[in-house]
């Protein structure tokens, strides 16, 4: 590390631990209270300053943009995506001053549209990303780039340790009790893989999910991989109804790549679409796709 990176480091660590003990404003942003592990995964991208910067790397020692982030929330315990568009849809939106220290910030060159990279906000209207331009994990004022800025979202709201997706304030019987009856009316709906998520005449495994769930008020990512990066994870023996079951592609398979999604319809049932019956029940205890099951997670 030369003299230069230990400098700006320790500068950096100063101003945040500074910002997360007073929880006053710095700049023209906000640095509010957070929950530990999100103030703790802005400590750990400061930590991170003056890596190399390799596309799509993964860590420790060099980072892609997006890698940074994924890298980071890891370190807590945390699963998140590992790409800008999927994380650019996990946990919750927030406008770009009222981001607090761990959330994901992101910037689009052009200034509008897609973002084309991210980045960590750590308070003190410092943020630190993975920088291709400058080859590095560098740190820089977050004001000077609103000119780039095209969103920012919270991974960790302030009551929870897990990624959470936006939600209604309803309880949480009743939400299940909804989704399973949104899936219902779409009995028998033909399966088509890649089906648009503007359309209910086919769907997907994944389209399914986040067509009765956003009618249920609760807005889930695109496909299965995003959707199972949100919402808190829970165990076969604690299934409830209107869990997300993610799945592999076979029994055999060595890989855990998840390959579907269902929703948990309660009684051993899942309720999802595949093949020839489509938007269908299926016995879910003691079957194959129970057996196939890698990660169950909770949104409601």
């Amino acid at each position: 590390m030369t003299k230069r990176d230990w400098v700006m480091k320790s500068t950096v660590a100063v101003m945040l631990s500074t910002s997360l003990l007073m929880g006053g404003q710095a700049g023209v942003v906000a640095a509010k209270t957070q929950d530990s592990k999100q103030s703790e995964v802005a400590n750990i991208a400061t930590s991170l300053i003056g890596k190399d910067y390799e596309y799509k790397a993964k860590g420790p020692k060099q980072f892609g943009s997006a890698e940074l982030a994924t890298y980071a929330y890891k370190q807590v315990g945390i699963s998140i995506g590992s790409t800008i568009s999927s994380l650019y849809k996990t946990g919750t939106k927030v406008s770009e001053k009222s981001v607090v220290p761990g959330d994901l910030v992101f910037f689009a060159s052009s200034g509008s549209g897609s973002p084309t990279f991210m980045g960590i906000y750590i308070g003190s209207d410092q943020f630190v990303y993975s920088s291709k331009g400058e080859d590095e994990v560098v740190v820089k004022k977050y004001s000077e780039y609103s000119n780039k800025f095209v969103g920012a979202r919270r991974v960790i709201d302030s009551n929870s340790s897990e990624n959470t997706p936006s939600k209604p304030e309803k309880p949480v019987s009743n939400i299940a009790d909804q989704v399973i009856k949104n899936g219902e009316k779409y009995m028998g709906t033909k399966y088509k893989y890649g089906s648009s998520s503007s359309t209910t005449k086919t769907f997907d495994c994944s389209s399914f999910t986040q067509r009765v769930f956003k009618e249920a008020g609760i807005t889930l990512p695109r496909d299965s991989r995003q959707q199972s990066t949100v919402g808190k994870s829970v165990s076969k023996s604690n299934l409830q109804k209107g869990d997300l079951i993610f799945m592999k592609a076979s029994v055999t398979s060595s890989s855990d790549r998840i390959t579907h999604v269902a929703i948990y319809a309660g009684d051993g049932k899942i309720l999802h679409t595949y093949g020839s019956p489509g938007v269908t029940y299926s016995k879910y205890d003691g079957t194959n796709w129970e057996k196939r099951t890698v990660k169950i997670k909770r949104v409601i």
